[in-house]
C-alpha cells in the first residue's frame, strides 16, 4: 500500500473531460485532491467524483479572488503541502520520487519550481523553449498569487500567467511534469485569445503606471526564474517587432525547427499570440 503524502493537489477546471481522467490518475500519492470547478457541463464533475476527487464549485464575482487563490484561502486545507495543477497536466513517477524526497527532507524549501514539459499536437517537445517553470509546490500558507488585475474588467475566473510569491526560499525540481492538452487546437487558440486580452490589460497598466499590479513578482536580472522572466518582460514589451523576435527565439535560437512541422506551427502561434497582445494593447491606448 502506498503511503500518502501530506499534500493537497488543487486543480482548477471548467469543461475538462478530455483531460481530467489522465490528470487524476497520476495523482495517487497525494493525500487529498480537490477539483475547483466552474459549472462544467461536459461530464468533468462526474468523472472527477468517480475517481475519488473532492469537487467544489467556484462562482466568479466582481472583485473576488480568482479560482486558485480563492481555494487556497477558503477551503480547509489540513496537509503540510499544497500543489497547484491544471487539468491538462500529469505528474510522472520520476517527479513523484523527487517530490517525496524534497518534502521529507530535514530542511525542505518553502516552494519548488517545476518545469511544465510542453506537449503539442500529440508529441512531447524536446526543442523550441516552450516549456517553462513555475512554483507549483509549496508549504501550506507560505505562498500567494500576484494581484495583477484584481480590479480590472477581466472575465477570466482563474489565474492566467500570475506567479506565486513565496514567503521563503525557492528551489527547482529536476524532473518536469507532463503538460499535454488533449482538447485540440481550436480550444488552444480560443483560450490564448482570452489570455491575450488579459495580458494586454496587464501590460497597459505597466506601461502607463510603471506597476505590474498591486502585488507582483519583483523584476530582477539575477534573481530566480520568475524574477528574471519579469525583468525581461518589462524590456521586451517595449521592443518594436516583438512578435518576430519571439518567432526567431523559439524556431531558430531554441531550435524549434528540429520538431518539424509541429515546431513551425507552435512558433507561429507564439508570434501570433504576441501580435494579438500588441494589437489589443494599441486598442486600449486609444480608448483608455
Amino acid at each position: 500500500m502506498t503511503v500518502k503524502l501530506s499534500l493537497t493537489v488543487i486543480i482548477a477546471v471548467r469543461n475538462e473531460i478530455a483531460n481530467i481522467e489522465s490528470c487524476l490518475n497520476s495523482l495517487y500519492p497525494a493525500e487529498r485532491i480537490i477539483v475547483v470547478d466552474s459549472k462544467s457541463v461536459d461530464g468533468t464533475i462526474e468523472c472527477a467524483e468517480e475517481l475519488g476527487a473532492e469537487v467544489v464549485q467556484y462562482e466568479n464575482r466582481p472583485g473576488q479572488m480568482k479560482k486558485r487563490q480563492w481555494a487556497m484561502d477558503t477551503l480547509p486545507l489540513n496537509t503540510d503541502w499544497v500543489m497547484l495543477l491544471d487539468a491538462d497536466e500529469q505528474i510522472p513517477e520520476e517527479l513523484w520520487n523527487e517530490i517525496r524526497a524534497a518534502i521529507s527532507a530535514p530542511r525542505p524549501a518553502t516552494g519548488y519550481l517545476i518545469e511544465k514539459g510542453f506537449w503539442f499536437l500529440g508529441r512531447q517537445f524536446r526543442f523550441g523553449g516552450f516549456s517553462h517553470s513555475a512554483v507549483l509546490l509549496f508549504q501550506r500558507g507560505k505562498a500567494r498569487f500576484e494581484e495583477l488585475d484584481f480590479d480590472s474588467s477581466s472575465k477570466l475566473d482563474m489565474e492566467v500567467h500570475e506567479r506565486l510569491i513565496v514567503d521563503g526560499d525557492v528551489r527547482r525540481m529536476r524532473n518536469p511534469l507532463i503538460h499535454n492538452d488533449r482538447k485540440g487546437l481550436t480550444a488552444y487558440l480560443d483560450r490564448h485569445n482570452h489570455y491575450a486580452s488579459w495580458e494586454a490589460a496587464v501590460r497597459n497598466r505597466f506601461l502607463t503606471t510603471g506597476q505590474w499590479g498591486t502585488s507582483a513578482i519583483r523584476p530582477k536580472l539575477f534573481g530566480n526564474v520568475q524574477e528574471r522572466r519579469r525583468f525581461l518582460k518589462q524590456i521586451v514589451c517595449r521592443v518594436p517587432g516583438e512578435p518576430a523576435l519571439w518567432f526567431l527565439y523559439h524556431y531558430f535560437l531554441r531550435c524549434g525547427f528540429l520538431e518539424g512541422r509541429r515546431g513551425l506551427i507552435a512558433s507561429m502561434i507564439r508570434a501570433q499570440y504576441i501580435s494579438n497582445v500588441r494589437a489589443k494593447l494599441f486598442e486600449l491606448s486609444r480608448t483608455g
